[in-house]
């Protein structure tokens, strides 16, 4: 159940109570349960079916990563709470489908902030400046449900603002921005977690955990792949996303002038 339920009651089951909880008129607390149900899943799965057991042990960076999560998450709800204000400033042209279903809103803002969040992540890993911001990141030592957030908050702001603020100019609703907000923290959790998960085919669709191990691997050139934070659309597009989930030959052994992998068995 663990194995192949954990993604579908992540993804589907809890997005979807965030969306039925906002549709609904419900008050934004909702969503902070919601979260919080979500980070107790990712714990109880990670013991039920860890992808590497030593990745569960503390290597004192626990107190590091929760107050990482604070920040960040603190970061990302006071930019939903600003929208109403840029609202005011910078009126929006009528663009944004009001018309549509609420959860086809929130869809198309998740694959319009992927675009953006993609094309800075990948930036990042190119530019000298983005980068010394974004291996906060990736000075990681294991794959654990929380580490998603171990980000420099300007990384993360820089990030969030390429995925939001085109939305924001053509009038992005609030609502719809906090449900977002909700999916881009479950997805992290997804994306790091340290459980050993299936989830079939949607594995070259979905930015989960197994592509983005190898994202991780600190092999010269390896892990330049799987930029995306929720599907790989804009990675099969810029020709970004790994052919496997192992490291090709060539990688083998490790460039000595960088650090081994964290990431493989």
């Amino acid at each position: 159940m663990a194995r192949y339920g954990y993604v579908p009651f992540m993804l589907i089951g809890l997005n979807g109570a965030g969306i039925v909880f906002t549709a609904g008129g419900a008050q934004k607390y909702w969503l902070l349960a919601v979260l919080v149900v979500a980070i107790t899943t990712t714990f109880l799965v990670e013991l039920v079916i860890p992808y590497d057991t030593a990745w569960n042990r503390d290597r004192a960076d626990s107190t590091r990563d929760r107050i990482h999560v604070a920040v960040n998450e603190t970061l990302i709800l006071a930019s939903v709470a600003t929208i109403p204000l840029l609202a005011a400033i910078v009126p929006a042209p009528p663009l944004w489908p009001h018309s549509w279903p609420f959860i086809a809103q929130v869809l198309a803002a998740i694959l319009v902030a992927d675009l953006g969040i993609t094309v800075v992540h990948l930036a990042s890993h190119k530019i000298g400046v983005l980068w010394r911001f974004h291996a906060v990141h990736h000075s990681i030592t294991r794959f654990y449900g929380l580490n998603g957030q171990m980000k420099h908050p300007l990384h993360q702001t820089v990030e969030m603002a390429a995925g939001v603020a085109p939305l924001i100019l053509i009038g992005l609703p609030v609502d719809v921005a906090s449900v977002l907000a909700l999916a881009v923290a479950i997805q992290l959790l997804l994306q790091h977690s340290n459980a050993d998960y299936r989830i079939g085919p949607a594995k070259y669709v979905l930015a989960l955990n197994e592509g983005h191990r190898f994202h991780h691997l600190k092999w010269a050139g390896v892990g330049d792949v799987n930029f995306g934070l929720f599907t790989l659309v804009w990675d099969h597009l810029m020709r970004t996303p790994p052919g496997n989930s192992t490291p090709p030959s060539s990688a083998w052994p490790p460039n000595p002038t960088t650090p081994p992998a964290i990431c493989g068995r």
